[in-house]
């Protein structure tokens, strides 16, 4: 099993609504450990929207992206979001994951220019399906 930060999401998912908040909405990007992946991410809300912006992504393959998606989606479907906002810049670093690349694609990620960040992998899913990374 891929754990979050060392939780389980579904142990994640079980603490206080406040502590659970106050871990996914820190106010900056943080580095989050799942699995054997670190991921450089920040977690907002505008509406009824969760937008998660992942800005690095280092190591994993066992599954830590999708270990992420299920948790988010939970999340949001729990704080009643109506959907999720992906934006992706962790394809442009000094040394791009060309597998991640790959990956976006196939699950519908397509390149948009997202305000002051430039150009990311972007999508938007609705809360309450796995389709997404």
């Amino acid at each position: 099993m891929v754990k979050i930060e060392g939780y389980s999401p579904e142990e994640l998912l079980s603490l206080p609504a406040g502590d659970l908040d106050a871990f996914v909405f820190m106010g900056r990007p943080v580095v989050v450990k799942v699995g054997s992946a670190e991921l450089l991410a920040e977690c907002r809300r505008q509406g009824s929207t969760l937008i998660v912006d992942l800005a690095h992504i280092d190591g994993g393959g066992e599954g830590a992206l999708p270990t992420l998606t299920a948790f988010l989606n939970r999340f949001a479907q729990d704080r009643g979001f109506a959907e999720i906002e992906w934006i992706v810049r962790a394809t442009d670093c000094a040394r791009p994951n060309e597998r991640l690349q790959r990956i976006l694609v196939r699950k519908g990620f397509s390149v948009r220019s997202v305000g002051a960040r430039g150009d990311c992998y972007y999508k938007t899913t609705p809360v309450g399906t796995s389709d997404a990374v």
